[in-house]
C-alpha cells in the first residue's frame, strides 16, 4: 500500500472544505485548491468556524484545532496538489468539469500520487479514463456534512488495482470513517436510494398531493427521518439533486428516474436551496419559510 502523508483537495466548497477539515484533523498535511485565492480563503474560514464549533461541543480540544488548521495550506496552483501523495477532487457534480480538472492536474502529478474523486454519482471508470493512471484512481464518496457523517463509499473503477483500494480503505478508516463498498453503477448506493426519494417528494408537491410543510412533516413523523426530503434537497443543493437524477435517468434508461419538472424549474430559476437562500424554503429571514 502507498503511504499517505500529504493530501491535495481540489475544491474549497461545501464538500472540499469538509474533506480538508477531517483530513487535517486526521493528522495529514492538506493542500487546498480552488479557482481563486478568495474561494480558498473562504473555505479555510468555514473550516475554522466548524472546528471552533467542535471545540465548543467538546468533540475536539483547542490544541487539536490549532494543529489541524496549521496543516492546511492554500494551493493557488495545481503544482502543490500534484506533489501530494493523494489528490481528491471535490468539484461540482459535472462529468466534463471533473475530467477537465484531472487533465489539468496530470502534468503536475508525481509518479506515486493516487487520485480520487468525491463524485456522488458519476462513473469512476469514465473519470479515470481522463488520467494516465486509471489503476491508481478510486471513488471516495464522503457524505455531507463531512465532519459529522461517518460513511465513506468506496467505488472501484474497472481498472482500479488492489493496492489502491486497500490504501483508500485504510485512509478513510484513519479519519474515523466507516467504509462501504459500492459497484461502479450510476449514483452508487446512497444516492441511488436517497435522491429518487427526494425527486418523488418533489413530484408529490408538483402534483398537489401535499404542501412543502405537509410532505416534510409527514416524512419526519411518519418515517422517523431526521429531516424532510424537501428540506434535505435544499441542504444538498437542488442543482446537485438534478445532476444526480440526470445521471440515473441517462445511465439506467428507466423512466422512473425522470427528474421532476418542478425540480428543473427551481434550478433554472437559481433557487438551489440553502446555499442560494431559496429553494423549497426561503432562508433569507430569521426562520425558513416554505416557498409553496
Amino acid at each position: 500500500m502507498s503511504e499517505i502523508k500529504t493530501v491535495g483537495v481540489i475544491g474549497a466548497g461545501q464538500m472540499g472544505s469538509g474533506i480538508a477539515h477531517v483530513v487535517a484533523l486526521g493528522g495529514y498535511d492538506v493542500r487546498l485548491h480552488d479557482v481563486s485565492r478568495e474561494r480558498i480563503e473562504a473555505g479555510i474560514a468555514v473550516i475554522e468556524k466548524n472546528m471552533a464549533r467542535q471545540v465548543g461541543r467538546g468533540i475536539i480540544d483547542d490544541a487539536a484545532m490549532k494543529a489541524a488548521l496549521a496543516r492546511i495550506q492554500p494551493a493557488e496552483g495545481l503544482e502543490a496538489v500534484g506533489a501530494a501523495d493523494l489528490a481528491i477532487e471535490a468539484a461540482t457534480e459535472n462529468e466534463e468539469i471533473k475530467k477537465s480538472i484531472f487533465r489539468s492536474l496530470q502534468p503536475h502529478l508525481k509518479d506515486g500520487t493516487l487520485l480520487a474523486s468525491n463524485t456522488s454519482s458519476i462513473s469512476i471508470t469514465r473519470l479515470a479514463s481522463a488520467t494516465d493512471r486509471p489503476e491508481r484512481f478510486i471513488g471516495l464518496h464522503f457524505m455531507n456534512p463531512v465532519p459529522l457523517m461517518k460513511l465513506v463509499e468506496i467505488i472501484r473503477g474497472i481498472a482500479t488495482d488492489v493496492p489502491t483500494y486497500e490504501t483508500a480503505v485504510a485512509f478513510a478508516k484513519s479519519l474515523g470513517k466507516i467504509t462501504s463498498n459500492a459497484e461502479d453503477f450510476p449514483a452508487f448506493i446512497v444516492n441511488r436510494v436517497l435522491v429518487p426519494m427526494i425527486n418523488e417528494a418533489i413530484y408529490t408537491l408538483y402534483e398537489g398531493v401535499g404542501t412543502v410543510d405537509a410532505i416534510d412533516t409527514a416524512m419526519k413523523l411518519g418515517a422517523n427521518h431526521p429531516m424532510g426530503p424537501l428540506e434535505l434537497g435544499d441542504f444538498i443543493g437542488l442543482d446537485t439533486v438534478l445532476s444526480i437524477m440526470n445521471v440515473l435517468h441517462e445511465g439506467l434508461a428507466d423512466s422512473k428516474y425522470r427528474p421532476c419538472p418542478l425540480l428543473v424549474k427551481y434550478v433554472e430559476a437559481g433557487w438551489l436551496g440553502k446555499k442560494t437562500g431559496r429553494g423549497f424554503y426561503d432562508y433569507r429571514g430569521e426562520t425558513p419559510v416554505p416557498t409553496r
